[in-house]
Parts: C-alpha cells; structure tokens; sequence
C-alpha cells in the first residue's frame, strides 16, 4: 500500500511538534479548567432512598461508600435481560481494577452498578477476570433518576431524555443502527431492550452524613475513561476505525 503521509525531515519534524506543544499545551491547560468547574458544580441534596444488591448482602447508597467520603459510580450497561455486558462498558471497565486500589487511597471509591441481578453481575465479573466491586439496583429508581435507564413506555412515546436532551441519540433512531443491532445481540437481546439501558457515570459526596450528588456525564462525556482510546489517540494511525472494531476483552480470535 502507497504511504499516503508526509514524509519529512527531522527538522521538520521538530517544528511541527512544537507547533503542537503548543496546541497540547494549551488543551491541557483547557482541561484543567474544565476540571474546576465540574468541581464548582452545585452539589445537590439526595435524600431519596436507593437500595442495592451487593456481595455483602443489601445496601442502601451510604453503604457503597465504603467509609470514604466521595464516590464514583459507572453506570454498566447491563440490563437485566442481558445475557453479557456491553462490549463498549466493558471495554472501559477493563481499566478499572488497577485504578481502584489508587482511588480508594484518595478518599474515593469506584464501583459499578448495573440493573441486572447480583449473580449474573458477578458470574460475568469473573469471566472478565474483574475484581472492582459492582452492585445491582434491580428495584430501584436509582438507574432511571440518573437516566441510564428506560422504559417501553419512554421508546414508544419517544420520550427518552439521555445525555441531557430529548432524543438525538443514535440508540433513539426508529431506524436500529447497525452496531446497536451488533452489539444488542452479543449481549443476548434485541435492540430496543439492549438500548433501554445506557452508559454513564456518576459522582458523590457524603458531607456531615448527607450525600450529595454533584456530577454525572453520559455517551462520549466518557471518552476519558476508556483507557485504549487515549492510547489510539498517540498512536501514528490514531483511532482509525469505520464503526465499532472492540470486543470482549476474551472474545478476540
């Protein structure tokens, strides 16, 4: 295949990439703001209560704390009609074991909650060889108040609001975009009930004994979080992808 690419001298070379230190300098120093303001959020009472299944038997939203002060959770695709988790959920939760133990050690916890049931959280935790804690909010309005979760009644109505906005998400299109269809399958289901659930994450705070919620973002708000793409992105060929090309971590021949 014909290289396509400039081809230079180190010279060249040289200059460009300063010119893009310059530019990698100052997205930095974008994302440095952009952290200050999450954290200048407003944080907002919670005072409904959420109960979870846990490995340690049942447990409201206090108990996921794990005695620290702030908590993060990702919100798993995992529905409780899923024979598998999402690839993409998984993917980015391939990361999450080794960030855990640096997290909790900073006054943070980082788990998953998913809707599906305990047992099949945790039969798939183990054949991704996973070890982060993970509950599940079966009967809980936990996963619909922090709208990652939907109903029938929300697709048929078109009524879906995710990512902060009514419709414009391609899980939303009467039209099933192939990759949803794609991916619904390898998880057991059919499209509309893979796409009632969505991916996002969540932050708290426990301040005093009152927690708080004080952020969540949702559908590419997560590209920081998925560990292979800030690698694909320094890579020469970058992301360099026609659709989504990942799977399971165990599913690669």
């Amino acid at each position: 295949m014909m290289n396509k690419h400039t081809i230079g001298t180190r010279e060249q070379w040289l200059a460009a990439r300063l010119d893009l230190l310059k530019a990698e300098k100052a997205l930095t120093r974008r994302s440095d703001e952009l952290a200050r303001q999450r954290q200048a959020l407003p944080w907002v009472r919670v005072d409904k209560a959420y109960r979870f299944d846990t490995e340690h038997g049942p447990a409201m939203l206090d108990a996921l704390f794990d005695g620290r002060s702030q908590l993060l959770v990702y919100h798993f695709m995992f529905g409780p009609d899923y024979t598998a988790g999402c690839p993409s959920c998984s993917a980015i939760a391939d990361g999450f074991d080794g960030i855990v133990t640096h997290l909790a050690h900073h006054d943070v916890t980082l788990m998953a909650v998913s809707r599906a049931p305990l047992a099949k959280l945790l039969a798939y935790r183990q054949r991704m060889g996973w070890t982060f804690p993970w509950a599940s909010a079966p009967d809980s309005d936990f996963t619909a108040d922090f709208n990652v979760s939907f109903t029938e009644a929300q697709q048929r109505e078109g009524t879906i609001e995710y990512n902060y906005q009514r419709g414009g998400h391609a899980m939303d299109e009467s039209q099933v975009p192939e990759p949803v269809a794609q991916f619904a399958a390898t998880c057991g289901t059919d499209a509309p009930t893979y796409s009632r659930d969505r991916p996002g994450l969540s932050a708290f705070v426990r301040e005093d004994g009152v927690i708080y919620h004080t952020y969540s973002t949702y559908a590419r708000g997560l590209d920081g979080l998925w560990g292979m793409y800030q690698w694909l992105d320094r890579a020469p060929l970058g992301r360099h992808e026609q659709g989504p090309w990942w799977r399971r971590h165990d599913e690669y021949s």
